[in-house]
């Protein structure tokens, strides 16, 4: 038996004793992120926010097996945001359709949630009408069967049968009716009641993963009281897509008492605020590499390996050299080498001789080891 299948299924329940202490943590490490965030003027709060935009997208497409180019995700945020001096390119309807979605949740937080907003959302992912290959009902409610199926045809596993298509109406009529009218509940609470609520219902033919965290993402925000966006639930998420998967289907196929899905979002959002604590010297780094850079003139090739490099520095991609800057940028060893010794020569990258091979760091203006080198990858 599935929750929605229970009487009264959406009366949840939790164990308080067990959930405020960790509420009491996450809202703490919020509020100290907030206040440096803002004590560093508007310039950097504006990168930082841009920066934790393109994970949010990015990493939220990536748990539904989408992969979008961050380059082109971070200029259509720049663009929708008015940034100037950024770099605008043609950006493909698929990136502009969830930019649009996860800006409209974090940035018009206050905004009531609607059907139609839902709808408008909807559209926004599924501009043609598509999801892959496959016709979909889009900006609307589905009108058949859901089920959440994995594994290789003939080998399928069912981990979820969400309520039936005539139920969807209602169920999302008092889904909505909740989270416009309640006001006691405590709002990173409200957040994760409000993502299981929403996928268990799964109202639409597709997109309902990417939807429900944008109603997260929304609420976070809200509870934030601010536009600011200083870290990435979603990024999170991925790193630990399996446990939250888990979760979600321990969590259908059990009872109203929802502590142990609370307790692990919970605790999923202090690793999230961590990160970012971490990553915010990175963030400002970067911020004051380019703004120290914003004249100076370079290819594409080279502000794309310079953004992978501050971009996955806590994933130790190991040292720089002519043969890994050929391999990102499918180019030539020749043209690589080049390129490399164009950005000496314009002070962005500095040599570094360990011997046989030569390698390339970022001259950091906070002085930072990019990209970061551990004995697991010399």
């Amino acid at each position: 038996m599935y929750i929605h299948e229970l009487e009264n299924w959406t009366n949840f329940v939790w164990d308080n004793d067990k959930i405020i202490p960790n509420l009491v943590s996450v809202r703490h490490l919020q509020g100290r992120l907030l206040g440096r965030m803002e004590s560093l003027g508007f310039e950097f709060t504006e990168r930082a926010t841009i920066e934790s935009l393109i994970l949010e997208v990015v990493d939220s497409s990536k748990i539904e097996g989408e992969f979008l180019n961050p380059e082109l995700v971070r200029s259509s945020i720049a663009r929708k945001m008015g940034i100037e001096n950024a770099d605008f390119v043609q950006t493909p309807r698929n990136i502009e359709g969830i930019v649009d979605v996860v800006l409209d949740a974090t940035q018009n937080f206050n905004i009531a949630l609607t059907q139609e907003r839902l709808f408008g959302w909807h559209n926004s992912v599924f501009q043609t009408g598509y999801s892959g290959y496959t016709p979909i009902d889009v900006a609307k409610y589905r009108s058949g069967g859901m089920k959440v199926i994995s594994g290789s045809f003939g080998k399928e596993k069912i981990h979820f049968v969400a309520p039936s298509a005539d139920r969807v109406p209602y169920e999302m009529e008092k889904f909505l009716d909740w989270i416009n009218t309640d006001t006691d509940l405590d709002l990173v609470l409200k957040a994760i009641i409000a993502h299981l609520w929403f996928v268990t219902i799964h109202p639409f033919d597709d997109g309902n993963g990417r939807i429900a965290r944008a109603i997260l993402d929304m609420f976070l925000a809200r509870s934030d009281e601010s536009k600011i966006r200083f870290y990435s639930l979603s990024n999170q998420i991925f790193k630990e897509h399996r446990k939250y998967n888990n979760i979600i289907e321990k969590t259908q196929q059990g009872t109203q008492n929802i502590t142990q899905y609370i307790e692990w979002f919970l605790a999923c959002f202090e690793r999230a605020l961590l990160a970012s604590e971490q990553n915010l010297e990175i963030i400002l780094d970067k911020a004051l590499f380019w703004d120290k850079h914003k004249s100076t003139n370079i290819n594409d090739r080279q502000r794309f390996v310079i953004n992978y490099l501050y971009d996955n520095y806590d994933k130790e991609v190991g040292f720089l050299r002519t043969s890994t800057y050929a391999k990102l940028t499918k180019i030539s060893n020749d043209t690589a080498l080049r390129d490399l010794q164009d950005l000496v020569k314009k002070e962005m990258l500095r040599v570094e001789d360990s011997g046989k091979k030569t390698n390339y760091v970022i001259i950091s203006p906070k002085g930072i080891k990019i990209p970061k080198i551990t004995q697991n990858n010399k």
